[in-house]
């Protein structure tokens, strides 16, 4: 990271908020401490399906750059995406809700049509998350980004395509790339952080850092800290009735 930056990064929630605010009040406190003048947090995508408070997730994100004197980025995930489109299509609605759209639709109050061939019922449906949805939620999902470059480091939420330069990489390889990406060894001309591949321990290695530990399943939520060479890694983990925090180096 260059002089005087600390950055957090976030990897993917899918609507489990009980991880996500312990994990993001202790960043949040970490950057206030900090001497650093540039303070950044960058969430990775996903942050919504599968678990169940995708509302809830949104919610706690949408409020967090009014309320605090950091550098926030919201990164566009898949299945941000696939809810997004859904507002204005309803036929996205069956391929959503076979990977979690039907858990972000009961976050908002809302059940899904059982038949995928129901196609009024999506229609309905579509109508009715619009009619639920906050403004502030549709101009959250509205206003993502789709990468980030800061040092020696590059945010994306999927990864990148290999061979072509990350500032020339398309939205969709950004939010949907895996096994090309994965499985490549050439590196790119910085280090890409991104999250979309769960992982049960956070890999790293001389071309990524993969921080998705896939905390709807796992119960396991991390984030990144990285300021100049150094790497820490903060986790929230399910534990009895409670959530424990837990930081260590990378």
């Amino acid at each position: 990271m260059p002089d005087d930056t600390v950055v957090w990064a976030i990897g993917d929630v899918h609507g489990r908020r009980d991880l996500l605010e312990p994990l993001v009040a202790e960043l949040l406190a970490d950057l206030s401490r900090s001497p650093a003048r540039r303070k950044v947090v960058v969430f990775l995508g996903d942050y919504v399906d599968r678990g169940p408070e995708s509302c809830g997730v949104i919610e706690l994100l949408a409020c967090l750059p009014g309320a605090h004197p950091f550098e926030f980025h919201f990164l566009r995930g898949n299945h941000e995406d696939r809810m997004e489109a859904f507002l204005t299509d309803p036929s996205v609605g069956p391929s959503w809700c076979d990977y979690g759209g039907r858990e972000a639709l009961l976050s908002y109050g809302i059940d899904a049509p059982i038949r995928r061939d129901d196609l009024e019922g999506w229609a309905v449906t579509s109508r009715t998350l619009n009619r639920a949805m906050k403004e502030a939620h549709k101009t959250f999902l509205a206003n993502q980004e789709m990468s980030l470059g800061i040092g020696d480091y590059f945010f994306a939420h999927a990864g990148a395509k290999p061979g072509v330069p990350l500032e020339s990489q398309s939205a969709h390889d950004l939010m949907w790339v895996r096994q090309l990406f994965l499985d490549d060894p050439r590196p790119f001309d910085r280090v890409v952080v991104h999250g979309h591949t769960p992982l049960e321990k956070v890999h790293i290695d001389h071309r990524r850092i993969g921080v998705d530990t896939g905390a709807y399943a796992t119960g396991v939520l991390t984030a990144l800290r990285l300021e100049g060479e150094s790497r820490w890694l903060l986790q929230t983990a399910k534990s009895g009735g409670g959530v424990e925090l837990s930081l260590r180096a990378a």
